[in-house]
């Protein structure tokens, strides 16, 4: 038997519609009613119900939020709007919302309430149908081969967005932790679900069609769908626009949770730049990149290291910005690869302007990551230029040129920047922070550190304590 539920603001008119029909000869049971959507929500929660006929126009909950409020926390409940509104509006919105179906309580008769009965509980028993051959027995065995994987690439999406999809109002949405499947009850052309995507998501939303899943289970699907899809999306390299992923690679994949530290140190060492230099190296790194396949949050962490560390030396200021805005955009490996691409550009391009060799720039990057890792250390111009072996005058002249400024000053830029960092994340004292950034004494670096910031190190602190 169906269970359903009627929602009626008027006590007249739900108890009209109830009399009006034989629900027992369609195999239906009306288990409760109720005259406001909180009303129902309370009563889907005490009891077991497929069916819920829903008024449009009530007061407090709209049955369109009603609706919505379904559709989120009881899925398997189907949903027919009453309404006096015969609009197309108001229609269009209660399917888009995910109803099965709309009656006009105006123009329900006697003589159309058994026809327009029988035709919702044949297609409900159409639709039970279809889902019974997606999936069976006790462990709930995938039936078919394929199914569309939703993926919401922003937190505030959620399912509300795909039942407006004709896809998913013809085939069943399962839910897997963080993102939605819809096994695909029959065949679908690679272009109709591309338009259909292209009309009904916005960019907001990675998908993929998953292939090779018939006799697995559901619950082992879940598993392995949560533990490496974000990981195969972003990497994914097929020219086609919508990914197609293979069951079988996924389940072989480490999951984020497992993959080495190595993997990231790969990123951490790729700093020194010489990727940008060198077009071997360039592909050598790109190439581990995809074969080790680092996190996708490490990707963007490095991307943003790369214009913290390098966007004063080696890139023009609207360079500079338009990197950072496209690294907000960027969504897979492919489009930080184009990205990585251009930030090399502009290095060999500042390479050209400074009129240096390949080997002196990379000495020069070298000495700058130097000079940053002993900041606070006692060095100076000769022990610097000892460690990317060029002689001190040599060395002298082309650091100059390469970052519009003498090593001295550069270098008591780069304790400062220690020294702020350490006022922010440590509780040490100002003196001990002095020498810890390179400054013997205290009193000169407080004078110091107020001349370049505007702040006495300790009004620097208790500021950026408050934020």
């Amino acid at each position: 038997m169906i269970k359903a539920v009627v929602v009626d603001d008027e006590r007249l008119v739900r108890k009209g519609f109830i009399s009006l029909i034989d629900w027992p000869s369609f195999g239906v049971v009306i288990t409760g009613e109720a005259g406001d959507g909180h009303t129902a929500l309370d009563l889907l929660r005490q009891q077991e119900t497929d069916l819920l006929f829903v008024d449009i126009t009530m007061p407090g909950m709209s049955g369109f939020e009603l609706i919505r409020q379904v559709r989120l926390r009881f899925p398997a409940v189907r949903c027919v709007v009453l309404t006096c509104h015969h609009e197309f509006d108001y229609v269009q919105e209660a399917l888009r919302l995910g109803a099965v179906d709309y009656i006009v309580k105006t123009l329900l008769e006697v003589e159309n309430a058994d026809e327009t009965i029988r035709r919702l509980v044949e297609r409900m028993k159409w639709e039970d149908g279809k889902r019974d051959t997606l999936a069976y027995g006790e462990l709930r065995i995938m039936a078919g081969d394929k199914a569309l994987l939703y993926l919401p690439l922003q937190p505030e999406l959620n399912e509300e967005a795909l039942f407006a999809l004709s896809l998913v109002k013809n085939n069943p949405l399962l839910t897997f932790q963080e993102m939605w499947l819809t096994p695909l009850t029959r065949r679908y052309t690679a272009e109709e679900i591309r338009r259909e995507l292209q009309a009904g998501l916005g960019a907001g939303w990675a998908t993929a069609l998953l292939e090779g899943v018939r006799d697995q289970p559901l619950k082992e699907i879940e598993e392995v769908l949560g533990r490496t899809v974000p990981q195969a999306l972003f990497y994914y390299c097929g020219s086609e626009e919508l990914p197609r992923l293979q069951y079988g690679e996924l389940m072989v994949l480490p999951g984020k949770d497992t993959r080495a530290t190595g993997e990231e140190v790969l990123l951490v060492n790729a700093l020194n730049l010489k990727w940008t230099l060198e077009r071997g190296e360039w592909e050598a790194f790109t190439a581990t990149v995809l074969s080790q396949q680092p996190p996708q949050e490490a990707v963007a962490k490095f991307g943003q290291d790369l214009l913290h560390h390098w966007s004063r030396l080696l890139l023009r200021q609207e360079e500079a910005e338009q990197l950072e805005l496209a690294a907000h955009t960027n969504r897979n490996w492919c489009e930080w690869k184009s990205w990585l691409r251009q930030f090399s550009d502009q290095v060999q391009r500042r390479m050209i302007e400074l009129g240096m060799s390949k080997e002196v720039m990379y000495c020069l990057i070298t000495a700058v990551g130097y000079m940053k890792s002993h900041a606070g250390d006692k060095i100076n111009q000769g022990d610097v230029a000892a460690a990317i072996n060029m002689s001190r005058g040599y060395f002298s002249q082309c650091f100059a040129r390469f970052a519009g400024e003498t090593f001295g000053e550069s270098l008591r830029g780069m304790r400062l920047e220690l020294a702020k960092s350490l006022l922010l994340e440590t509780h040490a004292p100002v003196c001990e922070i002095a020498c810890q950034s390179g400054f013997e004494d205290d009193r000169y670096f407080s004078r110091l550190f107020r001349e370049h910031v505007g702040k006495l190190p300790s009004e620097f602190r208790a500021e950026g304590m408050q934020r």
